[in-house]
């Protein structure tokens, strides 16, 4: 069997020893803040700009950078097995199956598969993660490819914001809508669904109220909890994060908790304090 490597974004936000030890070859978005792009931005310091008043805008990644990062691997004998971020919510996708198409004229021996994830942050994560442990368990680059996306749908994604004004600002939802969710507590909770689009779900008054709502959602509709690894991603609220992995410890039993930050890219959109939690489970609503 010839060697592969299964590549992701960095909108997946693994911890980096997680990527190193999946050996996963990470493919980096940039974000903008003022006149300056940033691949690379300290995670603290990024929102550090947003409580400062940054409004941070993001670039998806373009065909050449896909190009590069594909023939690193195919001129060295591997094969490439891509999970990209969301097509619904960025470029990236079809600028990978754009940069497939032309290195697979060049480099007709090898394998290179594009796979549109349909998952954003530690849900994209997840399923490289859930990938990553099928490589090591001796399964072909096709029986990975077929898994992904047989599963991929099962892969669930819960959210809820806590910033109403961050959203506002970047013009997400209406002032009026910001202001009245502020004065009545109101926490908006959202799924990415079945397309990788993120929607609104539902709402909650309060914030513990709010990440108990996401709980709920995985004891309805998780499968096999006790066996499970599951993920949790949080914008700069690592206490409230903490808070919802002990809820679910307690209540529910799964196997293990990772937690981590949202990275610069998402956390673009969501603005600081949102927490975001991702299991398997029977579909994604």
């Amino acid at each position: 069997m010839a060697e592969y490597v299964i590549m992701t974004n960095s909108t997946c936000d693994l911890p980096e020893e997680m990527i190193q030890a999946l050996a996963l070859n990470v493919l980096t978005l940039g974000v903008n803040i003022g006149e300056e792009t940033f691949k690379e931005i300290p995670v603290k310091e990024f929102y550090q700009k947003i409580r400062d008043g940054a409004m941070p805008t993001t670039n998806a990644a373009n065909i050449g950078e896909y190009v590069d990062a594909f023939e690193a691997v195919l001129q060295d004998g591997k094969d490439v097995l891509c999970l990209t971020f969301s097509s619904a919510l960025s470029t990236t996708h079809n600028s990978a199956l754009m940069a497939a198409e032309e290195m697979g004229a060049k480099y007709p021996d090898r394998k290179l598969f594009v796979v549109d994830s349909r998952c954003a942050s530690m849900g994209e994560g997840l399923l490289a993660w859930y990938a990553a442990g099928l490589k090591q368990e001796g399964k072909t680059i096709e029986e990975i490819r077929d898994w992904v996306e047989a599963n991929k749908l099962n892969l669930a994604h819960w959210f809820t914001v806590n910033d109403l004004d961050h959203l506002k600002r970047g013009g997400r939802i209406s002032a009026a809508k910001a202001l009245m969710g502020s004065m009545l507590g109101i926490k908006p909770i959202l799924r990415v669904n079945d397309e990788g689009k993120l929607v609104s779900a539902d709402k909650a008054r309060g914030r513990q109220p709010s990440l108990l709502r996401l709980l709920d959602q995985m004891e309805k509709t998780g499968v096999n909890l006790a066996d499970q690894t599951i993920f949790i991603s949080h914008s700069d609220c690592y206490d409230d994060a903490k808070w919802l992995a002990d809820q679910i410890q307690e209540k529910l039993g799964v196997k293990e908790v990772v937690i981590n930050y949202i990275g610069p890219v998402i956390g673009s959109h969501t603005g600081i304090g949102t927490i975001a939690l991702f299991f398997m489970a029977t579909g994604r609503e």
